[in-house]
């Protein structure tokens, strides 16, 4: 079990600090900080708000938003990578105690997460790069992208080290079932996803 930490002042984060003066004067912009970099992605366009919604659906069809786990957006993932990493995943699901392991900036310690997922827009290098170093660093038992750049679906599972033993690519016309170990059995329809995903944008 984790320890949540005191809050530092910011003064002792410059990063932290610089990404929050960012998310400031830039409304809608999400703002992370992976291996001491600070990475900004616009505001999402509407496609990309689909495929989540619709990638809602199995999750709490299956009952993970429940007494023991939950679906959630937007929230804070703590990161081992540097002293100050921090992501915020577009999906996650998530032990129902998640608020007893919160470490600091509104962000949770790793050992609570089961599930990441991401929806990719014009920075999708990060997501199919730099988040999935960083993510295998934490230990997500699960990572899974919705690549609507290449129109694939990735899962990623058995992290080590930085990067995943297992990297299962999904083209449309598949049907995924997710692992076991998020809670609760979910297929996820590719073909669905990818065409609710779609954007003249993902091309950038």
């Amino acid at each position: 079990m984790s320890a949540a930490s005191v809050e530092r002042p910011h003064s002792e984060r410059p990063l932290i600090a610089e990404a929050n003066r960012l998310m400031d004067r830039n409304p809608g912009y999400r703002v992370e900080i992976i291996g001491g970099l600070i990475l900004m992605t616009p505001p999402p366009d509407g496609p990309h708000a689909f495929a989540l919604t619709d990638l809602m659906i199995p999750f709490i069809a299956a009952g993970l938003h429940g007494d023991e786990t939950k679906i959630l957006q937007g929230v804070g993932l703590w990161l081992p990578t540097g002293t100050e990493d921090y992501a915020i995943p577009d999906l996650v699901v998530v032990d129902a105690d998640l608020v007893d392991h919160l470490v600091e900036n509104n962000c949770y310690d790793p050992v609570a997460f089961r599930l990441v997922l991401e929806v990719t827009s014009t920075n999708w290098k990060a997501d199919l790069k730099t988040k999935v170093a960083a993510y295998a660093e934490a230990k997500i038992p699960v990572y899974v992208i919705v690549d609507r750049k290449h129109q694939r679906l990735h899962v990623l599972t058995d992290p080590a080290g930085s990067e995943y033993g297992g990297h299962r690519i999904h083209s449309p016309g598949e049907s995924v079932t997710l692992p076991d170990s998020i809670g609760a059995k979910v297929t996820v329809d590719v073909d669905a996803i990818l065409r609710a995903g779609r954007s003249q944008q993902v091309s950038d």
